[in-house]
């Protein structure tokens, strides 16, 4: 049996008769962009994440971007960023100007070190951007008790967890702002590129609007220099009837990572990312570590289970990077994840049947 990373096709065929309709809906009416359908989203997608406001975009990256820009951050201030994360987190502070300032993650968890915070605030330093890796929220607490101490914002990087819960709250609710990807294959997704920002703060919504949309309220009209960002109707009509499946999806994906575990525990040197017990995780990806990655991905490919490294190269050693003069070992704990980790299938629709052929395939490559 052969098994995919992620299987978009089992999703859809499952929620066709609700899908089809919304989407020719949009066609019909040539709503476009923007429109009702991304209207009715926002306001859906506010109330699931307990957050007052809520920005349809077209991209997680352009929630980061114009996150931070609206907040005032630009050219000659400083972002600090876990150096484990998708290349997107430090991209949104480069695009404004700003310039990304490294800390390491946990060695067990993956998560930003909040120990390592402090170390890393300058005069120039304006925002900290901790990232829900994986779908488990990071230690939001000492994340923001920092922040307040040093009188800094806090943006969370929610792109890869929907749903998610930090000690009873929902992330997307737990900072000054949060940014939000509805790429395919996240526990929400659209089908094509879309993203999104929740917020509490009143003041900052009407700006992050225009700036999503040439900086415009009304038509020809441009107050500010702004972005084409805006997100498409037909992905807010698909959002809208995915929104109500995400806690059973994410049930589903958290049920599916337990069964992995039992089943793994034990086998070769194969160790698991640490769950923490005051938050929920809701696993955008189930991830495993060990010291034999690239042969037992090679292994799992070639007898049809996919499998994906998420991320291979840390932030601080990018070739777009190189100009802020990292070396390898100033961060040895993302360094050594990137070596490490495989991202093993999954998906709300696995069955049993497939996590045993991924199991089996793993126990027949240790023995």
């Amino acid at each position: 049996m052969s098994v995919p990373f992620v299987d978009l096709k089992a999703q859809y065929q499952s929620l066709k008769k609700e899908i089809d309709p919304v989407m020719l809906d949009v066609v019909a009416n040539t709503q476009f962009i923007l429109g009702p359908a991304v209207k009715k989203f926002e306001e859906d997608f506010a109330f699931y994440c307990e957050a007052r406001h809520s920005i349809g975009l077209n991209s997680g990256t352009a929630a980061l971007t114009l996150l931070l820009q609206a907040h005032h951050i630009g050219p000659g201030d400083e972002c600090i960023v876990p150096a484990n994360t998708f290349f997107a987190t430090a991209e949104g502070v480069s695009s404004i100007g700003a310039t990304p300032v490294f800390v390491d993650c946990e060695a067990e968890s993956a998560l930003m070190d909040s120990s390592k915070i402090e170390a890393a605030i300058t005069k120039k330093t304006k925002a900290i951007l901790p990232v829900h890796l994986y779908g488990q929220p990071a230690d939001m607490d000492e994340i923001r008790a920092i922040a307040q101490k040093h009188h800094l914002l806090v943006m969370e990087d929610a792109c890869q967890a929907h749903g998610a819960t930090y000690k009873g709250k929902k992330v997307g609710s737990l900072a000054d702002g949060a940014a939000f990807s509805f790429y395919p294959g996240k526990n929400l997704g659209a089908y094509g590129d879309a993203g999104g920002i929740t917020m509490h703060d009143d003041a900052h919504v009407e700006k992050i609007r225009m700036l999503r949309d040439h900086g415009s309220h009304v038509k020809y009209h441009h107050e500010l220099i702004g972005w084409n960002e805006r997100m498409d109707g037909i992905q807010g009509a698909v959002l809208n009837i995915k929104l109500k499946y995400l806690d059973s999806w994410n049930k589903s994906r958290y049920q599916h990572a337990q069964s992995y575990k039992k089943a793994l525990k034990g086998i070769g040197d194969i160790r698991f990312i640490e769950e923490k017990p005051d938050r929920t995780q809701i696993y955008h990806l189930f991830v495993i570590r060990t010291s034999k990655r690239d042969a037992l991905q090679k292994h799992l490919n070639d007898v049809g289970v996919q499998s994906g490294i998420h991320y291979p190269i840390p932030l601080h050693l990018q070739k777009a990077y190189a100009s802020l003069g990292h070396r390898k070992g100033d961060f040895p704990n993302a360094e050594r994840l990137c070596d490490e980790i495989l991202s093993l299938p999954m998906f709300p629709e696995l069955i049993e049947a497939q996590i045993e052929e991924v199991v089996s395939a793993i126990g027949k490559f240790f023995s």
